[in-house]
């Protein structure tokens, strides 16, 4: 029941929150794209949470405890703040270019962009499903094993390939081409936060030098 009571809170929060980041800048209620994208995040976050919490709530005890606060390594509580502003800052500039009417989207634009937004959110959500230690925090556990099979024999952080898919859709499918630019610092908050998770795991969880030189890539096949 816990678990259940602070999925709701955080559902609420969360609904609460896109409200004012998006609606607040566009100064309108009559913003098809954002009701669409909320609904299009909603949809794509509730249903694998409600599965995790039936099949495996350990890996949604895992998910649920992010944020900086929940960090125990200094580089990471300053990646994961700017990981979160930058979305915070792309969400509120995308509302405000609608607003102030600098990008011309197409609809089918926007729609496709729901489509990376939810594309993205469930390729994170597999990552759990294939993978119970895959935190919301870089750590190791005591009994982790090194995921190698499903979407890891790809690359070494398929995770972070969602996030990437979902932060190209979140600009278009609010209507904005102009917030694509905030893709840059976000992918470049992702590499830092890789490059120093990657120290913890090759340290202390056993098997992932090996694995990593079985798989070469980190987040690209064949770039990096």
């Amino acid at each position: 029941m816990k678990t259940v009571a602070r999925i709701a809170a955080t559902s609420i929060f969360g609904l609460a929150a896109y409200g004012l980041i998006l609606f607040g800048p566009a100064g309108t209620l009559n913003y098809w794209q954002a009701w669409v994208f909320i609904a299009t995040f909603t949809a794509a976050t509730i249903g694998p949470t409600i599965y995790l919490a039936r099949t495996n709530p350990a890996a949604l005890q895992r998910r649920m405890r992010g944020g900086p606060r929940a960090e125990t390594r200094t580089a990471q509580k300053v990646i994961i703040t700017g990981s979160i502003l930058d979305l915070f800052a792309m969400m509120a500039f995308s509302a405000l270019d609608h607003r102030m009417g600098w990008s011309t989207v197409p609809v089918w634009v926007s729609l496709l962009g729901d489509v990376l937004v939810a594309a993205g959110l469930g390729l994170a959500m597999l990552v759990i499903i294939q993978n119970g230690y895959a935190a919301a925090t870089v750590t190791v556990e005591t009994g982790q094993k090194v995921a190698s099979g499903g979407v890891y024999k790809f690359v070494r952080h398929p995770m972070y390939v969602g996030n990437v898919i979902m932060m190209v859709g979140m600009p278009l499918a609010l209507g904005s081409y102009w917030g694509l630019l905030f893709v840059i610092p976000g992918v470049a908050v992702l590499v830092f936060r890789i490059l120093d998770e990657e120290k913890l795991l090759t340290q202390e969880l056993p098997g992932y030098r090996e694995y990593a030189q079985h798989v070469r890539y980190r987040l690209v096949p064949n770039v990096w």
